[in-house]
């Protein structure tokens, strides 16, 4: 065994080290790179062992020396300069099930995660390493590694690791329950709150602070409020809005008070007291909330947790959730929604909700956690009890495990002297007012345990109102002869939902413990699609000798008999659940159950398992002879990681003690173990049972082999059975800590209390839910696979294939034709690459799949997801699922094959309307709003064209439509105020002045080379001084003439400048592009680096003369247009024109710099819009697309010189002549309302616009009546080139700029990645931010109530405006004619919002069909930081919520039409902007105020003040106008009168 010396060394400090691990080849002849080396101490051989991968050798490393990276060196304890054995190891012998990585303050969307796992596969890794991947510019860091069970410290990734990926930075929506438990105390004598509030949130928020997590946190506070009524006539008017009524005709209000908006905190501990403060009011709050003077209303309670709203909560956050798309953010990532309930997990719920939330929960990928501080119940949680419409007797109670909540327990570390006993149940109150009749008592929270214990048969003494022998001869007596019915006939009745009756009969293997509860009522829905409605339970309960229960299914006739027997209940029903043993309930595998499964790590025995749910006793070993019921001999065929349960492991000898959380063995091997003990004919059933299962299971079903046998109801991984033994202790060391962990600390927590059957008989072990704080600290994200695939027959019967073919080449070929910008098209895989991309961003998993079948002796094959790196044919499948649809993307040489699989039967589209009174912050009461929740209907998202859109590369063709949720960020450009500091030192915020002329010019400039850079333009500032050689190689660069020669960069749309390609000669030329060597990756050798963006002087930044252009010449006042003409085309003093590039023309220029030129030479009163105007008309110039018909309009708008040499040096490049396609690459836009500064304009009094005869249009949409207020064009977003996929999106953008006015830019992308977006934006906003700067805002910033796609707990701040101050009670504006008063309450209101420093937002007009929509303009600050808007209030009309086709389920008592958003008053709706981040939003704190106010809020409540008149200010205001109107009316009459002077 060679040793080697140890030296360290730091990265970055000597180029020839900068790898982890550095080497000299001659010690190592047979090493190559890539390969993984051991490295660890020779004197301790079960240490630590170090994996590094060989990146390079080095020779200037010593002989027998090797050089590790000191951070490595020292997080791996080892010393420099000692001995170590270095060994090089078969990667597969240290590959990695699993792989934890976490990232922070970046957005990292699915496709990005897909291509992260690309990239890592085959490289090795260590704890807590760095991970730069810079192609996509995410960087990471490696958190936990597991292989074969247990914890590593280093490994390496191979094709079959699952990564996971967690966000430090996510949104994070915490709920908390405030149901009357939250005033009871806990057996520490603690309020519940207090153990919520003071235990578990300080907790959790010291764990972000250790983590340095930066989530974006909202805090809801939530209660039910019930009614003691009988009718809605007890109920005074105001308060029927938003009273519901449920189930039981009980009338209830709910509530939600926002505590936390969208809040980023170093310190969270703040946050405490304002929960203390809030819990002290909230229930007086509330109760009391519509008590009014001399006004009876019913008595008000507060729900307890059973009973409260927290389905409606999980939908509340998942309207917001579903938005993510909307306002894309790009510093976090992940979405989390938290329920903290005093209860104990369980909740009584509505079916239909049920359904409708777990849908969108598990295909919005969003993870929900429910800690409950309440003490674990005996029975399995969370527990969803559905409503139970049916009041008679018989009808049983039916319960849901939802394997879609993530459950955490928190207890407090308190220790009581006197006793470690814990108590599992609250007891009933036994009183007289309680009668135990049908199971629905008058006292609420009892109500659960009542029906636990009706449902816990071995334990519960006869109830006498009700004979359970009576029931089971009447459900068991053989069936008149009338409704027999044949084993076909019910498999094809059944076939919606269950592929087969063999399949499932054998699912449920515990035959024998069943209880008459489990036999549902004859009415029973079959509603959750996991539970499979098969008759297994009932054959079950009719054969209770198991032996022949196998024969008696292979003969038709015995099947027949048992079948015929149970008819009336096969075909309503289905096994219902017993939360005292929901191990009875088989459950049907679906995709839903694994689309989380592959975050969950491999225990020891190779289960999967959740690290919050410790083990506390270990399970005794098998006692000899001890018969064991079926269930748990059965062990399970795995590969991977399936949603069967977690069995035990038979194969024990005595010595050893197995986990109970997990553990398989293959049937083969363990039916063959001598330490079965049990009777031959158990055996022989099992063997028998094989075989007949081989048949019906179908042999492609990718990671679920033919013997498994069932997967469990409960838990979320669905591989971990329930037992009763489980218990709430808290700081246990987890089940995978070490090898020996049964040993030394656990034995103390033997005497935990626990039922004796659990240890003795069973040989379980307890298994203890703690806090799963991973979860809650670095939420993980959607994994991106999956490993459920229907088998066979469940595709053919259960599913509709359709499928297309798309064949890019042939695409692109038609397309580059027409197309007048050439950009290279995708290769036919990066297509498929980028369709598989968009999927998984859409929320699909990869599927993956077993490639070869298990063997006997391991438990795990190799299982693959699809490779993503090419083999040498181009044959490549992939799987993807989402819910229960399922896509097949094939790519057979040039050729791409979608199939898609959805469901024949899908299910029916539920929309509930729900209503509530949220209160937000700053707000000053509960207001009313209504949502919808509604499943999406997955099926119907409109792949087809996106797959095109991808083809195509974003053809205009193909636009992006709503429906297809592609991500948006949107953006206002603002003026740069320094008046925004003065606030600080004024006590009021109302001294923003008019507009001044100065300003404006320099935020026009800035404007304009904002938008250059958006266009990726340069400048030919060709100065003789600046003329260097490298402006001579860039010109040359663009130069046609390089076209005909295939240089490999040429033709590339992502090279920094857009390369030029003449269109008239695409033709002939497209040969020489297409034979070109394919480069590797797609990328692009820079062969000019000097050309680089800022590279050349030439386009440095401007001259410091006034406009840029050297001033050399003044026109004389009869200067000629040729004169001017002739001036203005010089290479050196003209007008300056823009570097050649591919579809302008050359000398191309805007039309603003001309008019500024011209402007500085024209001395005489000529006009330089007509000047330039009448140069078009003598055809000088023309619109850069080639239209002559485009009139010169002043702006950004290019025009290009029509008469230049066509011969000149190659250099000439004529237009496009295609006027859409010119529109679709370039923005262009117009400016309007700064003519002052291209011409003198005599300067008018301003006279306020609300008191003018005829007052001035809104904004320039209202001049002009067919401009389109918003225009799109095409945008290459990876300007740096570092992606290695084809990125590229749109930009949408306002029209016209307007000084004074918001300038809106939203870009949109598919098919392109976070961090490259981000990158892209980043720079746009440094470029823009001399005099203006560039601000997101949300894409509904007023979120009204409501309206569809408005953030819930999101909404309006409504401030009235006091219009009675005039004095005598006069009206306003009463001088004025009555039409038009509306409209200047409208101006006088835009006035008053401009003093504040409010900016006026141009947008699209919404189109209601024959309805007359009153008018609304919305306004931003000039800081980004609040919106505004403004409503006529005279027409009183009424907003419907919005009416859908789905069935409506609705609750509410009142009316579906709701006019409660409609301001009657006169005033102002008042949003803040939660899209600037608030640490941003907190360092604008006012120093010098009492409190160190937030400007926004100083803000707000001088607002408030202002609209209400205090102080008079408002009156002083109007006082003001009017005389300013006075003074102009003065100014006028003079001017005439001296007009008329002069005319006689």
């Amino acid at each position: 065994m060679k040793l080697y010396k140890l030296n360290t060394h730091t990265r970055g400090c000597n180029k020839s080290y900068d790898a982890d691990l550095v080497m000299n080849l001659k010690d190592h002849p047979n090493a190559n790179v890539g390969d993984v080396v051991e490295i660890y101490a020779p004197d301790e051989e079960n240490g630590t062992h170090l994996l590094l991968q060989i990146t390079e050798f080095n020779g200037s490393c010593g002989r027998d020396v090797i050089s590790i990276e000191s951070g490595i060196a020292i997080a791996f304890k080892m010393r420099s300069y000692s001995n170590v054995v270095m060994r090089i190891v078969n990667p597969a012998d240290v590959a990695l099930d699993s792989i934890e990585i976490t990232f922070k303050d970046q957005y990292m969307g699915r496709s990005e995660m897909w291509r992260l796992k690309t990239y890592l596969t085959d490289t090795c890794v260590y704890v807590n390493k760095k991970i730069d991947y810079n192609d996509m510019q995410i960087r990471c860091q490696v958190y936990e590694m597991w292989s074969q069970g247990e914890r590593v410290a280093s490994g390496v990734i191979t094709e079959d690791t699952k990564i996971v990926f967690r966000s430090s930075t996510s949104m994070v929506y915490l709920f908390l329950q405030m149901s009357s438990e939250m005033w009871d105390f806990d057996i520490h004598g603690d309020l519940y709150f207090e153990k919520a509030v003071n235990g578990f949130l300080t907790e959790l928020f010291q764990k972000w602070r250790k983590l340095s997590c930066n989530h974006e946190v909202t805090i809801v506070l939530f209660s039910r409020t019930f009614y003691a009524a009988k009718s809605l006539d007890e109920f005074p008017e105001h308060m029927r809005d938003c009273l519901q009524q449920d189930y039981k005709g009980r009338f209830y209000e709910d509530f939600y008070r926002v505590a936390i908006q969208n809040e980023r905190c170093d310190d969270w501990c703040t946050v405490l007291g304002q929960l203390r403060k809030l819990f002290t009011s909230y229930q007086a709050t509330v109760l009391r909330y519509h008590e009014r003077e001399n006004m009876e209303i019913p008595p008000a309670t507060n729900s307890s947790a059973t009973q409260g709203n927290f389905l409606e909560v999980l939908n509340i956050s998942l309207n917001t959730f579903e938005k993510h798309y909307l306002d894309r953010t790009f510093d976090r990532t992940g979405q989390l929604s938290v329920v903290i309930t005093p209860g104990v997990g369980v909740f009584s719920v509505d079916r239909e909700l049920t359904n409708i939330t777990k849908q969108r929960i598990i295909d919005n990928g969003v993870g929900s956690d429910l800690v409950c501080v309440g003490e674990q119940p005996l029975h399995a949680v969370p527990l969803l009890k559905f409503h139970n419409k049916d009041t008679t007797l018989t009808s049983a109670d039916d319960y849901s495990l939802p394997h879609w909540i993530n459950l955490s327990f928190y207890s407090t570390n308190k220790k009581i002297a006197y006793s470690s006993f814990i108590p599992r149940i609250k007891l009933p109150l036994f009183g007289s007012q309680l009668t135990l009749h049908d199971g629905v008592g008058e006292g609420e929270g009892e109500e659960n345990e009542r029906h636990f214990l009706s449902c816990n048969q071995s334990e519960y003494k006869h109830n006498s109102l009700f004979d359970y022998d009576a029931y089971d001869e009447q459900i068991f007596q053989p069936l008149p002869a009338q409704s027999t019915c044949s084993l076909q006939r019910v498999v094809r009745a059944k076939k919606t939902s269950v592929p087969s009756l063999e399949t499932y009969a054998y699912r449920n293997n515990d035959w024998e413990n069943l209880t008459p509860t489990q036999i549902p009522a004859m009415r029973r829905k079959m509603s959750d699609p996991d539970i499979h409605h098969g008759t297994s339970a009932m054959l079950a309960a009719l054969q209770p000798d198991t032996t022949n229960l196998s024969e008696s299914l292979a003969s038709e006739k015995n099947s027949r008999r048992a079948i015929v027997s149970i008819a009336p209940i096969v075909r309503p029903g289905r096994a219902l659940i017993n939360p005292f043993d929901p191990s009875q309930v088989t459950i049907k595998l679906t995709s839903n159950r694994r689309r989380w499964t592959h975050i969950f790590p491999k225990g020891p025995t190779g289960v999967l398992i959740q690290q919050h749910h410790y083990q506390a006793v270990p399970a005794k070993p098998n006692q000899p002879g001890q018969q064991r019921p079926l269930q748990q001999i059965q062990s399970i065929c795995q590969s991977g990681s399936n949603n069967n349960n977690d069995q035990e492991d038979y194969g024990c000898d005595s010595g050893e003690q197995y986990d109970r959380v997990s553990s398989h063995t293959l049937i083969s091997k363990s039916a063959s173990s001598q330490s079965f003990v049990m009777g031959d004919e158990k055996i022989d059933f099992f063997k028998r049972r094989q075989n007949s299962l081989m048949n019906p299971l179908p042999a492609n079903v990718p990671n679920l082999t033919a013997t498994q046998a069932k997967s469990y109801l409960w838990g979320a991984t669905g591989e971990q059975e329930w037992t009763p033994a489980i218990t709430t202790v808290k700081h246990l060391r987890p089940i995978v800590e070490g090898e020996h962990h049964h040993l030394g600390g656990l034995e103390a927590l033997r005497a935990v209390d626990s039922p004796p059957d659990a240890e003795a008989g069973s040989g379980r072990g307890k298994i203890i839910i703690g806090v799963d704080w991973k979860s809650l600290t670095i939420p993980a994200c959607l994994p991106i696979t999956t490993d459920y695939f229907p088998d066979k027959r469940s595709l053919n019967n259960d599913y509709v294939i359709s499928d297309y073919t798309l064949l890019p080449d042939d695409v692109n070929h038609d397309y580059a034709q027409s197309r007048a910008v050439y950009r290279k098209p995708l290769s036919t895989e990066e297509v498929c690459k980028e369709i598989v991309s968009q999927r998984l961003a859409q929320g699909f998993q990869l599927i993956v799949v077993d490639e070869k079948p298990p063997t006997a002796g391991g438990c795990s094959s190799a299982s693959a997801v699809l490779p993503v790196k090419p083999p040498c044919e181009t044959n490549k499948e992939y799987l993807l699922s989402i819910g229960r649809i399922f896509h097949k993307i094939s790519l057979s040489g040039s050729v791409i094959t979608v199939t898609g699989y959805r469901p024949r039967h899908p299910y029916p589209p539920i929309n509930v309307d729900y209503r509530y009174r949220f209160h937000a912050p700053q707000h000053e009461t509960y207001e009313i709003s209504g949502v919808n929740f509604t499943t999406e209907k997955l099926e119907n998202f409109n792949w087809n064209h996106m797959d095109l859109y991808i083809c195509t590369r974003g053809d205009v063709d193909y636009p992006l439509m709503e429906s297809l949720k592609y991500w948006r960020y949107r953006m206002y450009l603002l003026p740069r105020e320094n008046i925004v500091s003065k606030i600080a030192s004024c006590q009021r915020c109302d001294i923003f002045p008019d507009v001044t002329a100065d300003n404006t010019r320099e935020q026009v400039e800035d404007f304009v080379r904002l938008i250059e850079a958006v266009s990726k333009l340069k400048r030919q500032y060709a100065r003789k001084a600046r003329d260097s050689p490298i402006a001579h190689i860039t010109k040359r660069r663009h130069s046609t003439s390089i076209i005909s020669r295939p240089q490999p960069n040429q033709g590339l749309t992502n090279s920094p400048f857009r390369e030029r390609v003449g269109s008239n000669r695409l033709p002939e030329k497209r040969p020489s592009i297409n034979v070109r060597p394919k480069l590797e990756n797609g990328r692009i050798p820079r062969i000019f680096p000097a050309t680089d963006a800022a590279a050349a002087p030439g386009i440095a930044a401007r001259d410091d003369q006034d406009d840029g252009f050297p001033v050399d010449i003044k026109f004389s006042p009869n200067a000629t247009l040729p004169e001017i003409f002739e001036a203005m085309k010089h290479p050196v003093n003209g007008v300056g024109f823009f570097s050649q590039t591919q579809s302008l023309p050359s000398c191309t220029f805007v039309s603003y710099d001309a008019l500024m030129w011209l402007k500085t030479r024209l001395n005489n009163g000529r006009h330089p819009l007509d000047l330039l105007e009448a140069m078009r008309k003598e055809r000088m110039i023309c619109h850069a697309s080639g239209d002559w018909k485009k009139p010169v309009v002043p702006g950004f708008v290019f025009y290009y010189v029509v008469q230049q040499d066509k011969n000149a040096k190659g250099d000439y490049a004529p237009p496009l002549d295609d006027y859409s396609a010119f529109v679709n690459e370039w923005l262009e836009i117009e400016f309007q309302g700064c003519s002052f500064l291209w011409h003198d304009e005599p300067v008018t009094t301003p006279v306020p616009n609300f008191l003018r005869d005829s007052p001035a249009p809104q904004s320039w949409t209202e001049t002009s009546s067919n401009k389109r207020v918003y225009r799109q064009s095409h945008l290459e977003i990876d300007v740096n080139q570092k992606s290695d996929r084809m990125e590229w999106g749109h930009v949408k953008h306002h029209t016209v700029l307007q000084p004074r006015f918001a300038f809106e830019i939203v870009v949109e992308w598919v098919t392109s990645s976070g961090p490259i977006v981000a990158d892209l934006i980043g720079g746009w906003m440094r470029k823009a931010n001399q005099f203006n700067f560039l601000v997101s805002v949300p894409a509904d910033p007023m979120a009204e109530p409501f309206t569809k796609k408005s953030d819930p707990l999101r909404g309006p701040i409504f401030i009235p405006l006091c219009t009675t101050f005039l004095p005598n009670g006069a009206t306003l504006f009463d001088e004025f004619p009555e039409e038009s008063r509306a409209d200047r309450m409208l101006f006088l209101q835009e006035a008053i919002l401009g003093k504040f420093g409010f900016l006026p937002c141009v947008l699209e007009k919404k189109y209601s069909v024959g309805k007359d929509l009153p008018k609304e303009y919305q306004y931003v600050h000039c800081t980004g930081n609040m919106f505004a808007l403004i409503r006529c209030a005279t027409n009183n009309y009424q907003v419907e919520s919005p009416i859908l086709k789905e069935a409506n389920v609705t609750r509410c008592v009142y009316g579906h039409t709701n006019n409660t958003n409609v301001p009657k008053k006169v005033g102002f709706l008042w949003a803040w902007n939660h899209m600037i981040p608030n640490k941003k939003w907190k360092a604008q704190t006012i120093n010098n105020s009492a409190d160190g106010e937030l400007f926004q809020l100083k803000m707000l409540k001088d607002f408030r003040e202002f609209c209400s008149n205090s102080d008079q200010r408002l009156s002083t205001f109007w006082t003001q106008s009017q005389e300013l109107k006075r003074r102009a009316q003065k100014f006028e009459n003079n001017n005439n009168n001296t007009e008329e002077v002069k005319l006689k």
